[in-house]
């Protein structure tokens, strides 16, 4: 590790300075650059030879990160997943079918090793072929599932072509959701649509995976697993810790790591950290749900927007589907347009609901960003969507 002995030497920092927890503080930050400078294996604490697993990013900006684990470690990252699927209620009567991208992805194999911990019945279904998927949900009787959340609007979608109700024909009674921001809105209607329990939860490869905090039963925030993550919220310019209940960057310094333990690692999420009890019993403090990232946080004319505030107002107003993509152009100022998909009555009626239903969408967003937005209408499954993460934000004023 010696990144880090070169930061705390460039600081002036020696072992004795740390006394007690207050004194976090006085360490440097750690940063997806770093990561990403010292491929591929620059950040590693332990001999070649003690590395029993490899995972790495996609690399699409540069060098991929370079994630590393010992035996230790996978059991760790096991426990955790097990964990989180236990706090939703996985258990051995599960059947679970686990439809996050295997291979260098950190998401599948997680939860899939979790899962088997709990001795529930376990699917390495992965992404894609969504109608074997849905075959598969209604022969072997799926009861939970992990899952991207616009991809199980998509399975809906096949569902219907299939003659296939999902409530009345299928057995789902619970699911995990990640990888991608998601909303109270969006929760709402994977519940209605699938008649499940939808529980949120967080992590990031940097970690170990899918495995730092989960929603309970109560879904009044995420437990974060403090035994194995210290957490702190930073304010995301000056980097100053904040108090419990304040909005900021979450921070977070892995306990147990063996590979590659992370020191005040920047997430760049945004959430809040609350310390008080939780009336489901779990003493671990809470996270809300995710608020955006300072990274990807959309700046338009001088003004910060995040997605789960476009997705909020729009996910509230009936006719309007699940699907949206948020593009930005520059002429003389930025233009903030944003493409939703509408519910197929809803697009084949006449023209004045639509401009009706356009006004309504404009109106909403402008009280609640303060800015003048844009709002297309399309018919539905014209956005493209599908098992990854769906692209959100098009933003050309890059280009």
């Amino acid at each position: 590790m010696l990144i880090y002995i070169k930061k705390f030497k460039d600081v002036g920092l020696r072992p004795e300075d740390i006394k007690d927890i207050d004194d976090l503080t006085k360490l440097p930050f750690t940063t997806k650059d770093n990561l990403r400078n010292n491929y591929p294996f620059g950040m590693l604490a332990v001999p070649m030879k003690d590395v029993v697993r490899l995972h790495t990013s996609s690399g699409t900006t540069g060098n991929p990160i370079v994630l590393a684990y010992t035996k230790k470690d996978l059991e760790n990252w096991a426990r955790l997943t097990a964990r989180c699927l236990s706090t939703i209620g996985v258990n051995e009567n599960d059947v679970f079918q686990n439809m996050i991208g295997y291979h260098m992805f950190t998401g599948g194999l997680g939860y899939h090793y979790g899962a088997e911990l709990l001795n529930a019945t376990v699917i390495p279904a992965g992404s894609g072929n969504t109608r074997r998927q849905v075959k598969m949900f209604k022969d072997f009787k799926v009861t939970a599932v992990h899952a991207i959340p616009s991809y199980m609007f998509h399975i809906a979608d096949v569902c219907s072509e299939m003659n296939i109700d999902p409530i009345q024909d299928l057995y789902l009674k619970k699911g995990i959701f990640g990888a991608e921001p998601w909303s109270n809105s969006i929760r709402d209607r994977l519940e209605d649509v699938f008649g499940i329990n939808a529980y949120d939860n967080y992590g990031l490869s940097e970690m170990s995976g899918p495995d730092v905090a989960v929603e309970c039963e109560c879904k009044g925030g995420l437990h974060l697993w403090s035994d194995y993550f210290l957490a702190e919220i930073i304010d995301p310019v000056s980097g100053e810790r904040l108090e419990d209940g304040e909005k900021g960057e979450l921070v977070l310094t892995t306990l147990c790591k063996e590979a590659m333990p992370l020191i005040r690692y920047r997430t760049r999420d945004i959430t809040i950290l609350a310390d008080e009890e939780c009336s489901c019993g779990i003493k671990h403090p809470r996270i809300s749900r995710l608020l955006g990232r300072t990274d990807d946080m959309i700046v338009v004319r001088g003004t910060n927007v995040f997605l789960s505030q476009i997705e909020d107002v729009l996910l509230k107003i009936p006719g309007i589907r699940d699907n949206y993509q948020i593009i930005i152009n520059r002429d003389v100022m930025d233009e903030l347009i944003i493409k939703v998909e509408v519910t197929k009555d809803i697009f084949n009626d006449e023209p004045f609901t639509l401009l009706a239903l356009k006004n309504r969408a404009e109106n909403e967003l402008r009280t609640v960003l303060n800015l003048k937005t844009t709002v297309e209408l399309v018919e539905p499954q014209s956005i493209p969507d599908g098992p990854g993460k769906t692209k959100r934000i098009v933003d050309f004023r890059s280009i």
